[in-house]
């Protein structure tokens, strides 16, 4: 049996056990004084609890259409008047489109557009009757999407008509 001395000193435990705060990340930054602060709305942003690839990708999203908006309000021009090979691939869940304009992820009611210029490669994969495309970005971010076939046919369809837009639209 081990007998602790009454002169030995203890040091606290410190670390996720004790202090959820002490993982980066996992709770907000303690709160600074309002000194600090010189501006109203210069308020520490509100911490959600999405994980951080979410984050990423529905930050990605939204600068994504706002992008896309100024880049319409430029160049009225529809995507379905661009000419040349369009891959269009959906099922019940989501799409993947690749056309002129660029790449366009859909998931539910969620929506990421990737124009051609912001993409640094793209890449697919079949996997049974699942198709894969994934976006890549300069910055190391990277994006993947996929969708079920309904047949062999059809997936083989699909990349048939992805390989013909990316040798079209894609430069590398």
């Amino acid at each position: 049996m081990e007998q602790r001395m009454e002169n030995e000193k203890v040091t606290p435990v410190t670390g996720a056990g004790f202090d959820p705060a002490h993982i980066p990340g996992l709770t907000a930054p303690a709160r600074q004084p309002d000194a600090d602060v010189t501006d109203a709305e210069e308020t520490p942003e509100e911490v959600t609890t999405t994980q951080p690839e979410e984050a990423e990708a529905e930050a990605e999203a939204e600068a994504d259409a706002e992008a896309t908006a100024e880049t319409e309000a430029e160049d009225p021009a529809d995507p379905d008047d661009a000419e040349g090979p369009v891959m269009e691939a959906e099922d019940r869940r989501g799409s993947i489109t690749v056309d002129a304009t660029g790449v366009r992820f859909t998931l539910d009611d969620q929506e990421a557009d990737f124009t051609w210029d912001e993409i640094s490669a793209v890449e697919y994969g079949t996997v049974r009757k699942r198709l894969t495309v994934t976006v890549h970005m300069p910055n190391s971010r990277w994006f993947p999407n996929d969708v079920e076939a309904p047949d062999k046919a059809r997936l083989t369809e699909w990349t048939d008509q992805l390989d013909k837009a990316l040798d079209t639209y894609f430069e590398e």
